[in-house]
């Protein structure tokens, strides 16, 4: 699968007319376009942030759904008023879709490799990160995005409250430092949300 992000920052004071905007319409838009497998919209609300991301079957499907509702993504992100990075990433390795509702949280880290290691590090994180992820209370689902070209690695875990999600903060830094030693990795960021949408559905057979 292929996933397209939107990073979007700006005023906090603006930021709850464009989450509601967004919380309103974009499933409905997304899932009317062929080959929709999900969405997650996430935030953190004092400092003026949004990240989100569409799940695609496939470059094809996502490139199409680009086309048919950039604009209106355009227009729902305006009140924010600050600045928008979009970018398309294939998922190597996902855990299966979970159920999250209000109070769950979002960690998001980014980092580099080597890009012949890409394969690798999505074995690592398959086989040694989501056991551990899936072994911790309240753990809803997880995945890692990629961008083979440069190696930038994309991952992220949702947690089902506030509880939960602190008590991972521990054994998943652990087990981020483990995978990154591994691979020779570079952490380059490491962020925390709440989630405000999670529309995730099981690929098709």
């Amino acid at each position: 699968m292929f996933v397209r992000t939107v990073y979007a920052t700006g005023d906090p004071d603006r930021i709850d007319r464009t989450l509601d905007g967004l919380a309103t319409e974009a499933v409905e838009l997304l899932s009317g376009q062929p080959g929709y497998r999900g969405y997650g919209l996430f935030a953190d609300r004092s400092v003026g942030k949004i990240t989100m991301g569409s799940w695609w079957e496939s470059e094809e499907a996502e490139r199409a759904s680009d086309e048919a509702l950039g604009e209106r993504r355009r227009e729902l992100l305006a009140p924010l008023a600050g600045t928008v990075t979009t970018e398309v990433w294939e998922a190597v390795a996902t855990a299966p879709p979970g159920v999250a509702g209000p109070g769950a949280r979002f960690r998001l880290s980014r980092s580099d490799v080597d890009p012949a290691t890409v394969d690798t590090a999505a074995e690592v994180f398959r086989d040694r990160v989501l056991p551990v992820l899936a072994k911790q209370p309240g753990f809803v689902t997880g995945a890692m995005l990629a961008d083979r070209a440069t190696g930038r690695l994309s991952v992220g875990a949702i947690y089902a409250d506030q509880a939960t999600f602190d008590a991972s903060r521990g054994p998943t830094a652990d087990s981020r430092a483990k995978a990154l030693t591994t691979l020779g990795g570079t952490l380059r960021s490491l962020e925390e949300f709440e989630v405000v949408v999670l529309d995730r559905r099981a690929p098709q057979q």
